[in-house]
């Protein structure tokens, strides 16, 4: 089954308290491996493989709060032959999903040359939407566009 979906994400990012990391891995977590075929200051193609499953995704735009998002599910043995074809180079991380108040937070801990870094995000509705800001977070960095994903790979 092919999933297809396209948005407007609004995404906020924050560091997260490295003295919490015991609280987060306390929660199930998943890895995830993320390449990118097309890494532009104002569009992105990404390949990304979640466990048994796989999705390319566009996103489209220069600010760092709110970007146009298509994303398609694709068959694992695609992704992995994109990211082994394209010889591409691909950052590894550990998701963990952790709810507080009304919303679900992202957490993220990368691995390899980006291991300590941890970023927690969350989606909205809309750029002003209001909402809980969790103990755990630290400083945010959603203005900032050296932590959006598509300029830390440049790193490894």
């Amino acid at each position: 089954m092919i999933i297809f979906v396209s948005m407007k994400e609004i995404e906020r990012k924050f560091l997260v308290d490295k003295s919490q990391l015991g609280f987060i891995q306390s929660h199930k977590g998943y890895a995830i491996e993320q390449a990118y075929i097309q890494n532009e200051k104002d569009r992105t193609i990404r390949v990304r493989i979640k466990g048994e499953l796989a999705f390319l995704t566009l996103k489209i735009g220069v600010e760092t709060l709110s970007r146009d998002e298509f994303e398609y599910q694709i068959p694992l043995k695609d992704a992995q032959n994109m990211i082994e074809l394209l010889n591409l180079k691909s950052l590894t991380k550990t998701r963990y999903e952790l709810s507080y108040g009304n919303h679900l937070w992202e957490v993220d801990i990368f691995e390899g040359k980006l291991k300590g870094l941890i970023l927690a995000e969350i989606e909205l509705k809309s750029e002003h939407e209001d909402f809980d800001i969790p103990a755990w977070l630290g400083k945010e960095v959603t203005d900032n566009p050296a932590y959006l994903n598509a300029r830390l790979i440049e790193s490894i």
